[in-house]
C-alpha cells in the first residue's frame, strides 16, 4: 500500500513519476485500515527537497502511510515559500496533543553552535519528551540525531578540522538488528558534517548500541532501545546529486572544500556522481516503518504507554 500524501504537495507529484504508490486523501478514506501515522519534524532549509527525499524511503514500504509534516513553532524559514509552509506545516505547538506511530527529526546546518545557543532549542527539547510519552519510535538524523543522543545520555558533538564529506564505507556490527535485515556486511553511506560523535563516548552511556560504524567517519548509526530511538548521523536519505549541490555550492560561494571523497568516478567533478547507498536506505528505512508496524498499538491513544 501507498504513502497519503496531500495531492498539491509537490512530493505527490515527483514520487507518482518515480513510481511510487501514492494516495490523496479521499481515496486512502475508503480504504478500512489504520495507516501508520509518521511525522517528519524539518528542520532543513530547503523543505521541499528533504521532503521528497523522507517521503520517498518512508512510501516505498508495503503500508499505508499518513506522512505529517511538521515545523518549530516561532522559527522562520527564510527557504522556503511561506504560502508552501503554511499549506502544508503545523507548528510543533498545534500537534503536541496528537499521537505518532513514528518520527524523523532532520538535520539542520547548525553544526557549529552550541546545543543550547540554537533559538528553538528550549522547544526541541520539548520535543524529545514528548516523543517518550506520543510518539512509539524517533528517529533522529544527523544533527538530528546528535541532538537526541546529547539530550538523553549527555554524549558530546565534537567540531572535525576539516569537514567529512562523501560517500564512506560502513560495516555491520550488530547484524542481527531487525534494523539492518537484509543488509550486506559493508555499506556506502553519504556523509557531510562538521562534527562528530565518538565511540567511547557512546560505549561508556548506557543502553546504546552501535550498528553501524565506519574506520573513516566513526559511529554512524545508534539504538537507543530505552527511548524507542535510533540515531543516525549520515544521510541514506540523500538524493544521487545532493552531495554535488553542496559541493557547487561551497566552490561557488569561495568556501574551502574537497571534493566529496568515493563519489564521483575518478574523483572527477566533472563526471556524473554514482549512487551506491539507494537500496540500503530503502532497506533501513522499510525495517523501521515494519519494526514499527510489528510493535505499535492498534489504539493511537495507546502509543506511549
Amino acid at each position: 500500500m501507498p504513502i497519503k500524501l496531500p495531492a498539491a504537495l509537490p512530493a505527490y507529484d515527483v514520487l507518482s513519476h518515480e513510481g511510487v504508490m501514492v494516495l490523496d486523501e479521499d481515496t486512502a478514506a475508503r480504504q478500512d485500515i489504520r495507516p501508520l501515522r509518521i511525522a517528519l519534524l524539518n528542520l532543513m532549509p530547503k523543505k521541499i527537497q528533504t521532503e521528497n527525499q523522507f517521503a520517498r524511503l518512508i512510501g516505498a514500504t508495503p503500508l499505508q502511510i499518513e506522512f505529517s509534516l511538521i515545523r518549530m513553532s516561532e522559527h522562520q524559514t527564510k527557504n522556503t515559500a511561506a504560502e508552501h509552509m503554511e499549506e502544508f506545516y503545523r507548528p510543533f505547538s498545534e500537534v503536541k496533543d496528537e499521537k505518532f506511530d513514528g518520527l524523523v527529526i532532520t538535520g539542520a546546518p547548525i553544526e557549529h553552535l552550541p546545543f543550547t545557543d540554537v533559538t528553538y532549542w528550549k522547544e526541541l527539547e520539548e520535543v524529545f519528551a514528548w516523543t517518550q510519552t506520543h510518539v512509539h519510535s524517533t528517529m533522529g538524523v544527523c544533527w538530528g540525531g546528535m541532538a537526541m543522543i546529547n539530550h538523553f545520555h549527555g554524549v558530546k558533538k565534537h567540531m572535525l578540522d576539516h569537514k567529512a564529506f562523501g560517500c564512506f564505507r560502513h560495516h555491520i556490527t550488530d547484524p542481527a538488528s531487525p534494523y539492518l535485515r537484509g543488509f550486506s556486511d559493508d555499506c556506502v553511506i553519504p556523509v557531510s558534517r562538521w562534527t562528530e560523535m565518538r565511540q567511547p563516548e557512546i560505549d561508556a552511556a548506557t543502553g546504546l548500541t552501535t550498528l553501524i560504524t565506519s574506520d573513516d567517519a566513526g559511529p554512524a548509526l545508534v539504538e537507543d532501545q530505552a527511548h524507542r530511538a535510533l540515531y543516525i548521523f549520515n544521510h541514506f536519505e540523500y538524493d544521487s546529486g545532493t552531495l554535488k549541490q553542496e559541493y557547487d555550492r561551497d566552490v561557488a560561494s569561495g568556501t574551502p572544500i574537497n571534493v566529496p571523497m568515493n563519489y564521483y568516478p575518478n574523483d572527477d567533478p566533472t563526471e556524473q556522481p554514482q549512487n551506491r547507498w539507494r537500496s540500503h536506505a530503502h532497506l533501513l528505512y522499510g525495517n523501521w516503518i515494519n519494526q514499527i508496524y510489528q510493535t505499535t498499538h492498534f489504539e493511537l491513544d495507546k502509543i506511549g504507554t
